[in-house]
């Protein structure tokens, strides 16, 4: 579904991607895990078509995005979505008009009240029934990133990028995000690409797992090869990382 062909970005001086390759299967969901700065965040909003590549090309469902211009660009970006680190709900909109805001931009032939039923449906399905009229500042942060996981499925994309989903939350309310996102995985049977650090989170999402490391993806594998591999930077990864030992033994 999608191919990463020798990516590199730079910015000034500093380069961030440096020749990266990674396939994403259709239907699966990918977690890529690694350090700060190591420019998985970059990745994705290379994906999205935010930022554009120096070198390199992205495909989708066989079509080179790079390549694409107007209304085709558009329409491929339409099978996407992303949620944002910090959700980034806007703060003069109530959640209802949040909730649809990009659905409007994508489907304005919607009446109101379709418009208003597709919203109510995906409030209820990340457990924020009847919040159309509070605002973001009345939302805890676990509600809040419920809130722009709503935005993100109201149009059903089929590609979902999801931009460390459980950062700043605790430890059951990260459980409910990940709960939430293989449940809108089965829903919507998208392709799902999860970038985070916690190693919880990513043994409960995903089908495989990447390592980005120093600009490159350095290993791909299934869970269980990942958890035992010899590669030795991503031993050193796990070294300084916290893995519950339930959960190790779990997915072992």
């Amino acid at each position: 579904m999608i191919r990463v062909e020798n990516l590199w970005k730079k910015y000034g001086e500093l380069e961030i991607l440096k020749g990266l390759y990674l396939e994403v299967m259709d239907g699966e969901t990918l977690v890529i895990l690694g350090r700060s700065g190591a420019g998985k965040s970059v990745l994705l909003k290379q994906i999205i078509g935010l930022e554009s590549a120096d070198k390199g090309f992205i495909e989708i469902d066989g079509r080179r995005i790079s390549d694409q211009a107007g209304s085709d660009f558009k329409s491929n970006i339409k099978s996407m979505g992303m949620l944002f680190q910090g959700g980034a709900l806007f703060d003069s909109m109530d959640i209802g008009e949040n909730t649809g805001f990009y659905l409007k931009q994508h489907e304005p032939k919607l009446s109101s009240s379709e418009l208003l039923d597709r919203v109510a449906d995906a409030l209820e399905m990340v457990g924020l029934k009847d919040t159309q009229k509070k605002m973001p500042s009345e939302l805890s942060g676990g509600m809040r990133k419920r809130a722009a996981l709503a935005r993100l499925i109201v149009y059903r994309p089929q590609i979902l990028l999801y931009d460390e989903p459980t950062t700043g939350l605790d430890p059951i309310t990260s459980m409910q995000i990940n709960d939430l996102i293989n449940q809108i995985k089965e829903e919507l049977k998208a392709t799902s690409i999860v970038v985070t650090h916690d190693i919880r989170s990513a043994l409960e999402v995903g089908d495989r797992m990447a390592f980005h490391n120093e600009g490159k993806i350095a290993y791909v594998a299934p869970k269980y090869e990942f958890l035992h591999s010899d590669n030795p930077d991503l031993k050193e990864f796990f070294s300084h990382a916290v893995i519950d030992s339930h959960q190790f033994e779990k997915y072992s």
